[in-house]
């Protein structure tokens, strides 16, 4: 499992995949991710610290994963995210959470006010009916302004049955508009009923992957390890 990363275009930084202690949520039909886990947090402790030691600070930029939502890291870790980044002088970190955690997000900010904090949302698409009740995404609010309120990037997935070109059109247009920045998943085969479909994913890379290609606001990831990090 490769833990630690450094992304040289579109936005560089530096990027870790931490360990928490699972998921919340876990109902995202198309999800396994939530597997690498552990409910010891003295042993996730250990493991972070080890991967947050490689951070440099070359580019004052640090984007933090894991397995669910930042809220799911134990305390020592988050010290030590805000140990690490002061003493390597970064001035920017970026943390994913799942909505249900959206009214802790403000005293989050609070806690690294001396930081600019970037929250990214996992929203996967804009269209409700397919989020909810094919996605199981958990996020019933529909108004994309209440949504992208609290959150400064969104996460996308695409590649899936029930997706057209003008559906993932859509998603990228509104995210664009909602968020500073996307990032767009391409469904990748895992242990969930949830497989790729050829055919989305052939009329994303046709039309919309060259068009999208080159925007800096949007990351593309054709393989779930394109950053660098994951298995």
């Amino acid at each position: 499992m490769e833990r630690y990363s450094i992304i040289t275009e579109k936005n560089p930084r530096e990027i870790v995949l931490l360990r928490g202690k699972g998921c919340v949520y876990k109902k995202c039909t198309f999800c396994d991710y939530h597997t690498d886990m552990c409910k010891n947090e003295e042993e996730n402790y250990r493991l972070n610290r080890q991967v947050l030691e490689k951070v440099t600070g070359v580019y004052k930029n640090l984007e933090v994963i894991n397995s669910g939502s930042v809220f799911e890291l134990d305390k020592k870790t988050m010290d030590f995210i805000k140990k690490i980044c002061a003493e390597k002088e970064i001035k920017t970190i970026h943390f994913e959470s799942h909505y249900l955690f959206d009214s802790k997000i403000e005293n989050l900010r609070k806690e690294f006010s001396d930081f600019d904090l970037k929250m990214k949302l996992g929203l996967e698409t804009f269209d409700y009916d397919f989020r909810e009740n094919v996605l199981n995404k958990g996020i019933k609010e529909k108004n994309p302004e209440i949504i992208s309120r609290n959150f400064d990037e969104a996460n996308f997935l695409f590649g899936i049955s029930g997706q057209t070109l003008s559906s993932m059109k859509n998603d990228i247009e509104k995210g664009l508009k909602y968020f500073e920045r996307i990032c767009v998943n391409l469904m990748c085969s895992n242990t969930t009923a949830v497989k790729p479909d050829k055919s989305v994913l052939n009329e994303f890379l046709r039309y919309l992957y060259p068009k999208y290609k080159d925007n800096n606001r949007v990351d593309i990831l054709i393989n779930n390890t394109d950053f660098g990090v994951g298995d």
